[in-house]
């Protein structure tokens, strides 16, 4: 059975780095190590290496702390692009709730 997408990955494509985005921006309010990033993303260990540095050089993600050996990430939201990630998530989550809901009135 095929895991239930959110309306993000479903416009941007089933790709490792959207998957990432989609969990980071889902749950931006928490800070995971980076382990636990890959897992609820669906994303192997040495695939979320190959672009992890990008998103953090890049200020999309930042270290929030540390505790132990592990360092722990979340969602930049003090950063432009992420902003317009976050809003551009609310707008497609409305339009596809929007076009949902009204395919239920039709029916009834």
């Amino acid at each position: 059975m095929k895991k239930e997408q959110s309306f993000f990955i479903e416009v941007f494509g089933d790709y490792p780095l959207i998957r990432v985005l989609d969990f980071l921006l889902t749950f931006r309010e928490f800070d995971y190590p980076l382990i636990e990033i890959a897992r609820n993303s669906s994303v192997g260990w040495s695939t979320i290496h190959s672009f992890w540095y990008r998103l953090v050089e890049m200020g999309i993600v930042i270290q929030t702390r540390q505790v132990g050996r592990a360092k722990l990430y979340k969602l930049n939201i003090k950063n432009p692009v992420v902003q317009e990630l976050i809003r551009l998530d609310n707008m497609i989550t409305k339009h596809f709730t929007d076009v949902i809901l009204k395919k239920e009135e039709a029916v009834k």
